[in-house]
């Protein structure tokens, strides 16, 4: 028995600290992800560059950097590094570590103050920082799950630089944990295959601290009856995380699939389909916005004119997702989706853009008429710009039967609207508006 659980008790034994702090970088060149703040001309390498570091909020999703970012610009700045989080610090505290940076400010030592859910501060704990950092008795980092802008008062995010953190891809997840396996010294004794990467990536989600907790937790796992050979598989880490990994991938044709499924269930106006396949997608670890982006072009597209309140609950939808964010945010998206899909169908505004479109792309005349031109100056009113046209608002009804195509074209129906829903109100008054148009 002893023997059998050798190789765990060694890898416990031989560490004292999670494997994610194990792998958090020291310097800014090997942090994986944040292109976009860390290349070449990027933000923050060019901050760090000069030597005049400002005070920072870091706003982004768990996991993807905020943290590592703030050790990692101390280290590389000289400056000293100060770690408190919000839910545990009152006024108190913040006081003493003013006090102390400004002691340290005489002696020429910097102070970097990292301060870890800063949205969770009140009024008055902001208001001692803003003097601080006002003052440039430190500098401020903050690290944020929610908008800063909703959650931190405006006078101390005017004196901060606010950088969005992007999610981590499924490709810097994978080299982070190649990276973990082939560096870290607790895995050093072991020979460990990833037999199944979707397994860990998905549960997974865009946070690497999630990632390395269950790799730690798997290899353990295995390690207690394997004393080389760590494979770990689907099987395994289900058995880690206590739940089953679902079968999507958020990047290949699954995912794909089940958006279309969706999207059509939908269309076809059962509401209790659609509801399945977002599930999957919310279950499976999809972008929420991702979902409600689709239900915003679906509800013009799909929808349309017969029931116009579509779209103002789809671009509401997308930004309640925004604002929450998971979970709560499925709820909203729940509320949308049964709107969308039983609401009344039409698809005549999206088969109207498209032919307009296909008619521009092939070369029909697109010359302004010069009764449509805008005439600002005297000079272009000269010129006939706006001549002979007639203003709507002076004819009865707020009506005049006028060609508003160019003159070499004759008037075509693009937008054929239907008789269903509200569109039926539309379709009506366009036909006693427009009795010559030869309709369809």
């Amino acid at each position: 028995m002893d023997e059998l659980f050798a190789s765990a008790e060694s890898l416990s034994d031989s560490v004292s600290v999670p494997l994610a702090e194990r792998m958090r970088p020291k310097a800014l060149s090997d942090i994986i992800g944040q292109e976009h703040l860390l290349g070449a001309d990027g933000a923050i390498t060019r901050m760090v560059k000069s030597g005049n570091i400002q005070s920072i909020i870091f706003w982004g999703p768990p996991g993807v950097g905020k943290t590592t970012l703030a050790y990692a610009i101390a280290s590389e700045s000289d400056y000293r590094f100060l770690r408190i989080s919000a839910v545990e610090a009152g006024v108190k505290e913040l006081r003493e570590i003013i006090n102390s940076a400004q002691a340290n400010r005489s002696r020429g030592i910097r102070t970097i103050l990292f301060i870890d859910e800063i949205h969770r501060f009140n009024k008055s704990q902001q208001d001692a920082l803003l003097h601080a950092v006002e003052r440039g008795i430190l500098v401020l980092i903050g690290a944020t799950t929610e908008n800063p802008s909703f959650e931190v008062n405006s006078a101390l995010l005017s004196r901060c630089r606010v950088y969005k953190l992007s999610p981590l891809q499924d490709s810097h997840l994978k080299e982070l944990i190649s990276k973990a396996i082939t560096e870290d010294e607790a895995f050093s004794k072991f020979n460990i295959t990833i037999a199944d990467w979707e397994a860990i990536l998905i549960p997974s989600g865009s946070d690497a601290r999630t990632a390395l907790n269950i790799l730690e937790s798997s290899v353990a796992f295995v390690a207690a009856e394997s004393e080389t050979d760590v494979v770990i598989d689907r099987s395994v880490i289900e058995k880690v995380i206590q739940s089953k990994v679902p079968l999507y991938d958020k990047s290949g044709e699954s995912h794909y699939d089940t958006i279309s499924a969706f999207i059509k269930s939908m269309r076809g106006s059962d509401p209790d389909a659609a509801l399945f396949w977002m599930a999957k997608m919310l279950e499976s670890g999809e972008d929420p916005k991702f979902i409600a982006r689709r239900m915003v072009v679906f509800a013009s597209e799909d929808i349309g004119n017969a029931d116009p309140m579509a779209l103002t609950i789809a671009v509401a939808v997308f930004n309640a997702v925004t604002f929450i964010g998971m979970p709560e945010c499925s709820i909203n998206l729940a509320q949308g989706v049964t709107y969308l899909a039983s609401a009344p169908k039409s698809n005549a505004s999206y088969i109207a853009i498209n032919q307009v479109m296909s008619d521009i792309r092939n070369g029909i005349d697109t010359t302004v008429p010069m009764k449509l031109r805008n005439a600002p100056t005297k000079f272009m009113k000269s010129e006939g710009y706006g001549k002979d046209y007639k203003y709507p608002h002076d004819f009865e009804g707020h009506f005049v039967d006028e060609k508003y195509f160019p003159d070499s074209l004759k008037p075509k129906i693009y937008y054929n609207a239907t008789e269903i829903g509200k569109e039926a109100e539309i379709a009506l008054r366009l036909k006693s508006l427009w009795k010559h148009r030869n309709k369809k």
